[in-house]
């Protein structure tokens, strides 16, 4: 006996696909893009800058080391508005790790999080490989009612990712401080014992974890909204600035952005951007960004390290680039792609500014990129 379909998703294309609904009820819609990640889903589908994204998994087994309270990577309550919905091709697994608490499927619902599993993923990431992420909507209806004439509509009503500013959804609302440190097997998280440092983060969307490796180099981390001023930022007396991650489309961000990272710019203060935090760097310095056919999203992506020669294996999560080729004179790449050569990374000549595309925080390599994180702590002795 065929099971009845309790799960959709419609392509702007047209393309109408079914599967077995998982987590929250009802409809989502989004930018679809896949991840080859084989495990972090967890910290995936919590990280704000794939807010109003649907994330589809190339993995085709997810769900097997569960959920649990620590490893969600929102730094703020405006900044759990991220993945819209993920997609899967078989259905979650119940967890068997020592760290799990909850099923992926009950997690997903207390999240709110659409999901579908059943899903012919290899097709689909094909298509986004070929024709370019789309936007899509899909469904969850446990009682397999699917308007799917009403899906596409939604699909194809969505305004999408390019021309939008979504930092300013997941931002917090409100300044606060973090000394959390790194995850010990023993002891869990611990708050950093000294600060060294004081940085402001301006808060585009940032994972807990740039927080924590922050604290591992000695840094007490002050952060504020993505709109605070230069000179309320500059009042704090940071001894460095950190621009985070988050969604969106740089440009949009940075109309009211850009003014503001300038002024930090010209107070010859170290500055560390990290992904959208990298690409607005790069557009106050004159550069341009531009929107990326796939994007990239996973954890297995080699990157060059142009000063050292070292190659790392990192985690990505971006849909646009910087221009290359728009560089200004002084502003260097520091880091490329491996994979198809576009910029990872930037660094200004005479300037104690340093910035990566990829996320240095995340652990694919495991712990590859994490002296990106000391090399800023160098900047600011």
């Amino acid at each position: 006996m065929t099971q009845k379909a309790t799960g959709a998703v419609a392509l702007e294309d047209g393309t109408i696909v079914y599967g077995r609904g998982s987590g929250a009820a009802g409809t989502a819609v989004g930018e679809l893009c896949f991840n080859t990640s084989i495990t972090g889903y967890q910290e995936i589908l919590t990280d704000p800058s794939y807010s109003d994204q649907i994330v589809m998994f190339t993995f085709p087994h997810i769900g097997n080391v569960g959920a649990n309270e620590d490893d969600n990577e929102e730094s703020s309550v405006n900044g759990a508005k991220a993945a819209r919905g993920a997609l899967f091709r078989a259905h979650p697994t119940p967890p068997a790790n020592w760290r799990s608490k909850d099923h992926l499927g009950a997690w997903l619902r207390k999240k709110g999080i659409v999901g579908i599993s059943g899903i012919d993923t290899r097709a689909l990431t094909r298509r986004i490989r070929e024709g370019g992420m789309q936007k899509v909507a899909i469904v969850h209806a446990p009682d397999g009612v699917i308007d799917k004439d009403a899906l596409l509509a939604a699909a194809r009503a969505w305004g999408g990712v390019e021309g939008s500013d979504l930092a300013k959804t997941v931002t917090t609302n409100d300044k606060f401080e973090s000394s959390q440190n790194l995850w010990d097997i023993k002891d869990g998280y611990l708050d950093a014992s000294t600060a060294l440092y004081h940085v402001v983060v301006v808060d585009f969307g940032v994972k807990k974890n740039i927080l924590r490796n922050l604290a591992s180099v000695g840094a007490r981390a002050t952060i504020v909204p993505a709109s605070t001023s230069a000179e309320d930022i500059l009042a704090l007396n940071p001894d460095g600035i950190v621009l985070s991650n988050g969604p969106g489309d740089p440009a949009a961000t940075g109309e009211y952005a850009s003014p503001m990272i300038k002024t930090l710019i010209e107070s010859n203060k170290p500055i560390l951007g990290i992904c959208l935090g990298h690409q607005m760097l790069a557009l106050a310095l004159g550069a341009k960004t531009m929107k990326m056919t796939q994007g990239h999203h996973g954890a297995n992506h080699p990157v060059k390290d142009l000063e050292t020669g070292k190659v790392e294996i990192v985690s990505m999560n971006h849909g646009f680039t910087v221009d290359p080729d728009t560089l200004p004179e002084g502003v260097e790449q520091s880091h490329i792609s491996l994979f198809d050569g576009t910029n990872s990374g930037l660094k200004v000549i005479g300037k104690p500014i340093i910035s990566v595309q990829h996320h240095p925080e995340a652990s694919p390599g495991p712990q590859d990129s994490f002296y990106l994180f000391q090399r800023f702590a160098d900047l600011m002795k």
